[in-house]
C-alpha cells in the first residue's frame, strides 16, 4: 500500500503538472494539508519535504512553500483548454456556487469562468448531475473529521454536528442537496453517520434509539442551514438585511401587536432568528442534554 505522504505529494505534483499550480503559487501548507487529507502534520510535513527533494517546490521566507520555477524565461501559458482538469472545473463551480447559489452553476457558466468553450468540459466531466457528485465529495474532503475522535460521546457529537454546520455556513446551497430520507451515497458524508452511529454505540440506548438519533441530529442542522440559505438568498434578491425587512414590516407589525392577540408576541426583543448561530448552539446543547437525561434515567 502506498504510504499516505506519497499519495499526497502525488496529487499535488498532479496539480503543479496540471498546470493548477503554476511557478510561484504556493502550494498548501502543512496545515491545509491536514485538513484537506485528514492526516497528522507530521505526515503533512513528509509530503512537502519529498516534493522538495524533487526539486518541484521550494521555501521563500515570507511567502511559505511555491511552486519552483523550472527555467528563469517567463514559460508561455498553454491555451485554457489545454490545462482543464476536473478538480479545476469543480473548484470553479463550487465558488460560483457558494457567491450565487447552485442555480447559477451550469456547464456553459463554467465555461465562460474558465475561458474555454463549454465542449471543453464535457471531456472531464459527462454533464452537470456529475459535477454535482464531484463538488459535495470535494467540500467534504476539504474538512474530514477529526482524528483521533474527541474521547466522550458528547464531544463526538458535538465535534459532527459543528462540523456540518460549518460546512453549510460556508457553502449554502449544500443543505438543498443533503437528505435525510433519501441521502446520497457518498462515502465522505456517509461517514458523518457512521461517526454519530459510533458515538452512539455502548450508551445503552436500544438500536432504534441510536438510529433516530443518527437521523434527528443532522436533520435539526439541516433545517437551520436551510433557514440561513433562504435569507442569503432573500438578501441577495431584495437587497435588503434582516434588520432592513423587519424595519420595513414595522408598521404592520405593530397593528398585529396593538390588536393583544399576540401578547408574548408582542415581547420578544430583537429580530427572530437575527443569529442562527445562537439558536444552532441552543439547539445542540439542549439536545446533547437530552441524550444525557435519557442516559440516567432508570
Amino acid at each position: 500500500m502506498t504510504p499516505p505522504y506519497r499519495r499526497i505529494a502525488a496529487e499535488i505534483r498532479s496539480r503543479i503538472e496540471a498546470g493548477e499550480l503554476r511557478p510561484g503559487d504556493r502550494v498548501p501548507s502543512t496545515r491545509a494539508v491536514t485538513r484537506e487529507w485528514g492526516v497528522a502534520m507530521a505526515t503533512a510535513a513528509k509530503a512537502l519535504d519529498l516534493l522538495r527533494q524533487e526539486g518541484l517546490v521550494e521555501a521563500h521566507p515570507g511567502a511559505g512553500t511555491v511552486v519552483r520555477a523550472t527555467s528563469p524565461k517567463p514559460r508561455r501559458s498553454p491555451p485554457a483548454d489545454q490545462t482543464l482538469t476536473r478538480f479545476r472545473i469543480t473548484t470553479t463551480a463550487i465558488r460560483v456556487a457558494d457567491a450565487e447559489g447552485l442555480d447559477a452553476v451550469s456547464m456553459r457558466r463554467l465555461a465562460a469562468e474558465l475561458a474555454v468553450g463549454p465542449m471543453s468540459l464535457y471531456r472531464h466531466i459527462a454533464g452537470k448531475d456529475e459535477l454535482v457528485h464531484l463538488m459535495l465529495r470535494q467540500v467534504f474532503r476539504t474538512r474530514p473529521l477529526p482524528d483521533p475522535p474527541p474521547p466522550t460521546w458528547r464531544e463526538r457529537l458535538s465535534a459532527v454536528c459543528r462540523l456540518q454546520w460549518s460546512l453549510y455556513r460556508a457553502h449554502p446551497w449544500l443543505a438543498e442537496l443533503i437528505s435525510v430520507t433519501r441521502p446520497l451515497l457518498i462515502p465522505e458524508a456517509m461517514i458523518h453517520t457512521e461517526w454519530t452511529l459510533q458515538a452512539l454505540r455502548g450508551l445503552g440506548l436500544s438500536s432504534e434509539e441510536q438510529n433516530r438519533e443518527a437521523l434527528t441530529l443532522p436533520a435539526f442542522v439541516r433545517g437551520l442551514a436551510l433557514s440561513r440559505a433562504a435569507e442569503l438568498t432573500a438578501v441577495r434578491e431584495s437587497g435588503l438585511t434582516s434588520a432592513q425587512w423587519w424595519l420595513a414590516q414595522q408598521a404592520e407589525v405593530h397593528a398585529l401587536f396593538a390588536s393583544g392577540r399576540f401578547p408574548c408576541l408582542a415581547a420578544m426583543r430583537g429580530v427572530p432568528g437575527d443569529n442562527l448561530d445562537v439558536l444552532f448552539e441552543h439547539a445542540l446543547t439542549r439536545h446533547l442534554s437530552g441524550i444525557e437525561s435519557r442516559l440516567r434515567a432508570p
